[in-house]
């Protein structure tokens, strides 16, 4: 059921996200992430397809795993999405992606994850993993019964589909919440692995702003609650206080669906890579090049 589990060490494995901005023109920054880690290529908006392409190519290699973000309502048509998922596993050579419904000023006429997914595009393009969106707060502008049928849906395709499924988080702040949530969609007959947010060491000036761009509202309450239990004035924040809730979990509960983190580098890609590396998530140490860092453990 998971595509991964705690390391050795008692540590669930990571992968993070870049800009493509950033990888094209800081690839010093690749060098402190362990070979064949998922590096999400983050699309925003903002990037022209070139720069893209260019990052997940960059990624690939680099002997790291490039997911881009696959974000329905930017394409201008189906003829837009099909020439990216194109140039992105022939140029790019991309195995893997996240979809994703995305936001623009002016959507086009694929307007959900489940609208890429029905394409059938991402399994004649050979995608062999594809990550779908989870919100353990809820989305803002949808309703969770509609929620709950697209992740339904999302099941639908992954039975007809040669592609491995799984979920990634939006990031959050409360280990409790995540539990809660875990448990409700597994309720639903959830079956994909959860790969889950987690927000890097960050200022908490930073934090708050990233949570209210983002509508997680909750988290918005949970920090200024609780802020200064997971925000020290000197350190700023610590994602142990919310990971390390969530690795009990997996030794009290072997069979959950938790499987991994994804960390949102909020304080920059740098500072993430040293504490992933410090608590042991990350290791630059692989047993075989055909073994993902997770995998290998």
């Amino acid at each position: 059921m998971t595509d991964s589990s705690l390391l050795a060490n008692g540590r669930l494995p990571a992968s993070t996200e870049m800009s493509p901005k950033q990888v094209v023109e800081k690839t010093e920054l690749l060098a402190t992430i362990p070979a064949g880690s998922q590096v999400y290529v983050t699309d925003l908006g903002n990037a022209p397809e070139d720069t893209i392409v260019a990052a997940a190519k960059t990624l690939t290699d680099k002997g790291l795993i490039a997911v881009p973000h696959m974000a329905a309502r930017r394409y201008a048509s189906a003829a837009d999405f099909e020439r990216r998922i194109t140039r992105l596993t022939q140029e790019a050579g991309v195995k893997e992606v996240l979809a994703i419904a995305g936001e623009a000023d002016k959507a086009g006429p694929l307007t959900s994850s489940v609208a890429l997914l029905e394409t059938g595009l991402f399994d004649t393009l050979g995608i062999q993993k594809i990550a779908v969106a989870g919100h353990p707060e809820g989305a803002p502008d949808i309703k969770p019964d509609v929620i709950k049928s697209f992740l339904m849906r999302k099941h639908e395709l992954a039975a007809e589909s040669d592609a491995e499924f799984r979920i990634v988080t939006q990031f959050g702040f409360d280990p409790h919440q995540v539990s809660v949530w875990l448990d409700e969609i597994r309720g639903w007959g959830n079956q994909f692995p959860v790969h889950i947010g987690v927000a890097g060491p960050a200022k908490m000036t930073t934090l708050l702003k990233f949570a209210a761009f983002a509508g997680v509202e909750n988290s918005l309450n949970f920090l200024k609650k609780r802020g200064g239990a997971v925000v020290s004035m000197l350190a700023g924040y610590d994602p142990n206080t919310m990971v390390e809730p969530l690795e009990a979990r997996i030794t009290s509960q072997p069979d959950s669906q938790l499987a991994q983190i994804h960390v949102y580098p909020f304080g920059g890609v740098a500072k993430t890579a040293e504490w992933l590396t410090s608590r042991g998530s990350w290791s630059f140490q692989t047993s075989s090049t055909s073994l993902t860092a997770n995998e290998s453990a």
